[in-house]
């Protein structure tokens, strides 16, 4: 059968970017499940998207189907028949179900019991005629965020359709969809060459598009742009910041990109260079330029999707937009200064933190007081305890300064530079700055010791009074991102952050109830400490480490996310790096595990031990009081090492020991001995769980 290329094309008003990227990524599944499931082979998929269109280009396609035959068994016979032969309910279902009738069904002994079978023969179809319902099918089954319609009609998408080509080699397939009847026309570049061009056949698409100033696909346009800011990087000797999100939606802005040099006026640069940045990376979509000392510079990158033979025009026109923006910008800035950053607190009182938790301004009064047990409980020096609780006093009055309220990004940072402008300590400002951090997956934790503080103080705050008002995760659902909050934290007591965070969730509990909010306490209490726990685990687990590790440390009952992630670390680095040791604790404990009765207790007469005995007693007094010390100290591989110890007594003791005597009272001290063996374990882990 002869090899054909398909291509489809939707043309559309322009799509919002980041809805476009989402489509990108799903457009060729879609197709080739919807071939699969009509049978059609297909050798592969492309997929090419810009914002005016979405296009599939499928390779090696048949002539036609293939006729196909496929057998179903169905009922037994004494289920399908009645006693005169009819068929029955369930034969009618069956033969419905596989598209045949009850009179086609066939009798097979298998084994000696009748069953009755179906035979479908699917004839072989016409490619072209099958693909019309598919590419219709294909255009709805695109999702999207939002859709809309248009003109008289039913038919709903992210943007108007104002296009459609589909060809099959040089033949076109006809597809409808809310009034057009699809062609082999497709058009160009909005201004460049807006055509409409005429396509010969499937094949010529993609090349008949870049002939008419168009970069197909994604992955060519920002490798167009990133090779347009490196020239420009070399020639005027700047450094461009081109963040992942921003390069993203830039991409699926334009469809011919052109990268073109503005500038400022120099005056904006008294400006916190985070609003300037702001100002053109989430406002404008432009790329800063900074200079190889890594202050900003006065000029900035402009990815236009318009004709380069008027780049002054542009360029002129997009600084007039970056001018306006730093205008306002500096004004709130300056407008900011005229008071202290202390003065902006009790204005927070008009900002709604959520509506049973009160305002802003009763919130950082927790901060404060969480902050200051967390810097006694950290045993932080009385200078680093005043500037964390100074800190957490101030860490919100930037929201409603009018820098903030216009750039919500600088949110922080802006509290940082008034904070060091009203002469607070640097490093009240800098954890003023820090609190909000790790803001996402990746960021940068607090770098101080009191930056970390009121970064844990603000989050857990926050966490804990969701809870209490019934307001945490379900699902999928987090509005208020306390998943990520929740691995900000533990990602904070994994540097080394001495503090207990169950100690910490009681003490912010202790707060919400003095603001006089209803809750059950201990319900809520325990839902917070699973949250971590269970978040605790996620972060394990997609860090690599096994279940079972995880699930060996979280059965002996230990809460605190830095112990678990040190003690599930440990436990695979011992399995993976030291073999022996792990596999002498593991056969210790499941040599001992396998006989004891924990019904027995652990109190065994010392008296009547025998040699062995008495030695493996002694090994396991003395292992108590080295683990029961290494879990002190945090050393979880130090209490490993004394657990693996214990092998050589045990396996001694069951050389020469018949735990199971046959004078009851020598086999139930036995037991005692061997439940206090496991006992040791039991502190570290549940070594039952762990695959060897």
């Amino acid at each position: 059968m002869a090899n054909k290329t398909l291509a489809f094309e939707i043309g559309t008003e322009e799509l919002p970017a980041f809805d476009l990227h989402d489509a990108t990524t799903k457009l060729g599944g879609l197709l080739q499940t919807a071939l699969d499931d009509a049978r059609i082979s297909c050798e592969g998929v492309s997929v090419y998207t810009t914002p005016r269109r979405l296009i599939v280009v499928a390779e090696g396609l048949p002539e036609a189907t293939q006729e196909s035959v496929e057998q179903f068994r169905g009922p037994s016979v004494k289920i399908a028949f009645d006693a005169d032969g009819n068929p029955t309910k369930a034969a009618i279902g069956f033969a419905r179900g596989k598209g045949v009738d009850p009179s086609e069904l066939e009798r097979r002994d298998e084994g000696g019991t009748e069953y009755v079978w179906a035979t479908k023969r699917i004839p072989a179809m016409s490619t072209v005629d099958l693909l019309p319902e598919i590419l219709g099918n294909l255009i709805t089954a695109i999702s999207w965020p939002k859709t809309q319609r248009w003109g008289s009609g039913h038919e709903q998408f992210s943007r108007p359709v104002r296009w459609l080509l589909a060809l099959l080699d040089d033949e076109v397939v006809p597809v409808e969809f809310a009034g057009l009847v699809s062609g082999r026309q497709t058009f160009g570049h909005r201004f460049l060459s807006p055509g409409p061009h005429t396509v010969g056949t499937a094949s010529e698409l993609v090349s008949v598009l870049r002939q008419a100033k168009v970069v197909p696909s994604e992955q060519e346009r920002e490798a167009s742009i990133r090779k347009q800011v490196k020239d420009i990087e070399e020639k005027t000797g700047l450094v461009a910041e081109l963040p992942a999100k921003t390069m993203e939606e830039v991409v699926n802005l334009t469809e011919f990109p052109t990268v073109m040099v503005g500038e400022f006026d120099e005056l904006f640069l008294a400006v916190p260079k985070e609003i300037t940045v702001d100002a053109m990376l989430m406002h404008q979509r432009y790329f800063p330029l900074f200079n190889a000392d890594g202050s900003l510079s006065n000029k900035f990158l402009i990815t236009s999707n318009g004709d380069p033979a008027f780049e002054a025009n542009i360029i002129d026109g997009n600084q007039r937009v970056v001018a306006a923006r730093l205008y306002d910008a500096k004004f709130f800035y300056d407008e900011d200064l005229r008071r202290p950053l202390e003065d902006y607190v009790e204005r927070l009182d008009t900002v709604v933190f959520q509506e049973q938790l009160g305002t802003v301004r009763a919130k950082t009064a927790r901060i404060e007081k969480l902050a200051a047990h967390l810097s006694s409980e950290a045993a932080l020096d009385a200078q680093d305890a005043a500037d964390a609780v100074r800190a957490a006093h101030l860490c919100k009055a930037d929201l409603v300064t009018g820098a903030v309220v216009e750039f919500t990004s600088v949110q922080g940072i802006m509290g940082s530079y008034y904070a060091e402008a009203s002469g607070e300590t640097p490093q009240v400002a800098q954890a003023i700055a820090d609190h909000y951090r790790p803001r996402f997956s990746g960021d940068k934790l607090p770098e101080t010791a009191v930056g970390k503080v009121v970064a844990m103080a603000d989050k857990l705050d926050t966490i804990c009074g969701l809870f209490a008002v019934n307001q945490g995760p379900t699902g999928s659902s987090d509005p208020f991102a306390l998943r990520r909050s929740a691995l900000g934290i533990i990602a904070i007591l994994e540097t080394g952050l001495p503090v207990s965070l169950l100690d910490s969730i009681e003490c912010a509990l202790d707060s919400f109830e003095a603001d006089g909010l209803s809750f059950d306490r201990a319900e809520v209490r325990d839902a917070v400490r699973d949250f971590f726990v269970t978040r605790t685990r996620v972060m394990l687990r997609d860090s690599g480490c096994a279940a079972d590790a995880i699930d060996a440390v979280l059965a002996v009952g230990v809460f605190e996310p830095a112990e678990i992630l040190r003690r599930v670390r440990s436990l695979e680095d011992a399995r993976k790096n030291a073999q022996d040791t792990f596999d002498d604790l593991a056969t210790a404990y499941a040599r001992a595990n396998n006989l004891r009765d924990p019904e027995e207790g652990v109190d065994y007469d010392e008296g009547v031990l025998s040699e062995v005995e008495h030695a493996l007693s002694c090994a396991v007094v003395q292992a108590e009081t080295r683990v029961s010390v290494a879990l002190e100290q945090g050393d979880f591989a130090e209490a490993l090492q004394q657990l693996a110890s214990l092998r050589k007594p045990v396996d001694l003791f069951f050389e020469r020991v018949m735990v199971m005597d046959d004078d009851l009272a020598v086999r139930a001290n036995r037991m005692k001995l061997l439940n206090r063996f496991v006992g040791v374990f039991q502190d570290v882990a549940d070594f039952g769980k762990m695959a060897r």
